[in-house]
């Protein structure tokens, strides 16, 4: 049974984000059911990594004196898995936004699209897409972008150890990547569309690993709750 001091001392929680939920979201949830179940008045409670609402799976939430480990869970590389939809893009990169551009796709092969992925390998560069939270002159970048102001972005570099084509069905290709810290898969969706002389954007994320961390280990933030009731 984990009682408000084990909180207070420090938990690792692996929860299963939903989609829509903001990683914000989640945090704040967890942090006001445990104060809850526990009349405890103040606890601290942050996220090791953010999700964008229309991605789901693994979030690391650390309580207590555990929230000092954050830095060290953000560091480590994550596995995510998800859909690209070619010849078409947004200018989110997901569904945030609504589709601007259509492309041909006649041209691409099966061919063509496993082997795109070999370009993606080690380290690259890559620049961040302008609808995130990344923070230029002390404004959200999607600030900038939501009020149709353009902004200088720069590249930064990233790693992706494994990128493979999981299932290819129509313009819906899926895949899994294994990647360093401050990827951004979206942008790897554009990416991969104009290296296969198209457009293609992200329909679907899911993040199964943080490290030694698995998706399959967590559990809903429902089934967190329900716990703490029965604790």
């Amino acid at each position: 049974m984990i009682t408000a001091e084990d909180f207070q001392a420090g938990q690792v929680l692996l929860i299963d984000k939903p989609l829509t939920w903001t990683s914000f979201q989640a945090v704040n949830k967890l942090r006001w059911e445990i104060r809850q179940a526990f009349n405890i008045k103040k606890i601290k409670v942050g996220h090791a990594g953010t999700l964008d609402p229309l991605a789901t799976g693994l979030l690391i939430i650390c309580t207590g004196k555990m929230t000092k480990q954050i830095n060290t869970f953000q560091g480590q590389d994550k596995e995510y898995t998800g859909t690209f939809v070619l010849g078409s893009t947004t200018p989110s990169y997901d569904l945030e936004s609504e589709i601007d551009q259509r492309f041909p796709t006649e041209h691409i092969s099966e061919e063509n699209i496993h082997n795109a992925t070999q370009q993606f390998i080690g380290e690259i560069d890559q620049f961040p897409p302008v609808f995130s939270a990344l923070k230029k002159d002390g404004k959200r970048l999607y600030e900038y972008a939501r009020a149709g102001e353009d902004v200088e972005i720069k590249s930064r570099k990233v790693s992706i150890s494994a990128f493979e084509i999981t299932k290819i069905e129509g313009l819906n290709v899926e895949f899994r990547v294994v990647c360093s810290k401050g990827t951004y898969i979206r942008s790897l969706a554009h990416d991969f569309g104009k290296a296969l002389n198209s457009g293609a954007h992200l329909s679907v994320l899911r993040r199964t690993k943080i490290g030694e961390f698995d998706v399959n280990n967590a559990v809903s933030p429902e089934d967190f709750i329900s716990s703490l009731s029965s604790e």
